[in-house]
């Protein structure tokens, strides 16, 4: 067994599909950079997939000190089999202390497979992490208790520590073309007869339409609309803007709008640049997920509604004068 003392380094999957990363790989690797720095280690990006040379050149110039490559056909898509033996594989050589993987669809099935396989525990769906003062351990923060409470988890006798991360929860860092790190390549192959699951085709479903993660303009109603027939509002204010729509849980609950939509700790993580929040009480697991917003605009009738407790700009009124309001005024803006 090896010693503690091994491993070294802090390791950030960057998540790939058709030669394209996923962001959260990227805003992985600037949360990450200063608690690499706070325990003078390294910083590598972990890139897995097919043509991705240039990935691993932008995770250098978002923050990697240096990035592992593996490359090859049978990772242009996501299987278990394929991405798992690969990451195991380079586990098995490295050494990391630190591993990191979002918490994307594809990342919730690859944590939990690595960490069986090579004996050390899983932190998933965090939403802060850091590292603890007193004996160097990453300190994995989540939600517990249908988001009512915050837990931090410490793994101090398995290395590596592994922990998944929620997307949008924290932001990109800035591109430094500049920047320069190794980049080392792994000849990693997987035989056919191995991957025992076979793309047959490949459907663009509501889930990928629905880009709330990446989204930088986010219009979400909440239980306040009143029906799912009143979302017609919302949809149109999203789309004179160009944003997403999404939707509070009771949306999703009361049977409005599919659970694609929903923003909130049961949802998705979102750090858009602005958030209107029509209709939407404010409820802890909601603001949650929507504390990486950089503006937070809210619409509610109700002047003690806990969502102004958080709001940059607040407006008490009915949603359907003032939102018609706001869908002429840009409207008139754009003429």
């Amino acid at each position: 067994m090896s010693d503690l003392n091994d491993y070294k380094n802090m390791w950030i999957f960057i998540e790939t599909e058709c030669g394209k990363a996923k962001n959260v790989g990227y805003e992985l690797l600037n949360a990450a950079k200063p608690l690499a720095q706070k325990k003078g280690c390294e910083l590598v990006a972990v890139v897995i997939g097919y043509q991705v040379d240039a990935i691993a050149r932008d995770a250098i110039a978002y923050g990697a000190d240096s990035a592992i490559v593996v490359d090859g056909p049978e990772y242009e898509y996501y299987t278990t089999d394929a991405f798992a033996n690969a990451l195991v594989a380079l586990t098995e050589k490295y050494k990391p202390e630190t591993l990191i993987v979002g918490a994307t669809n594809n990342g919730r099935d690859l944590g939990p497979r690595v960490s069986c396989r090579i004996r050390t525990g899983l932190t998933a769906d965090c939403t802060e992490i850091g590292v603890d003062e007193e004996t160097g351990n990453m300190a994995w923060t989540r939600p517990t208790f249908g988001g009512n409470l915050m837990a931090t988890i410490m793994c101090p006798n398995n290395r590596p520590q592994m922990g998944t991360v929620r997307p949008g929860v924290f932001k990109k860092g800035g591109y430094d073309r500049e920047r320069t790190g190794k980049i080392i390549k792994e000849d990693i192959h997987v035989p056919e007869e191995q991957i025992r699951t076979t793309l047959v085709e490949r459907v663009q479903e509501v889930a990928e339409t629905v880009n709330l993660s990446e989204a930088e303009i986010i219009v979400s109603g909440g239980r306040g609309i009143g029906s799912a027939e009143n979302f017609k509002i919302i949809e149109e204010l999203a789309d004179v803007l160009g944003a997403t729509v999404g939707c509070s849980r009771a949306v999703v609950d009361a049977g409005w709008k599919p659970q694609v939509y929903q923003v909130g700790q049961s949802g998705k993580t979102v750090a858009p640049k602005v958030y209107f929040a029509i209709g939407i009480s404010g409820a802890i697991q909601h603001l949650t997920g929507i504390s990486g917003a950089d503006t937070i605009i809210a619409i509610n009738k109700d002047p003690d509604a806990p969502i102004f407790n958080v709001a940059d700009y607040g407006i008490v009124g009915n949603l359907n004068e003032v939102v018609p309001a706001l869908i002429a005024a840009f409207k008139e803006q754009k003429a």
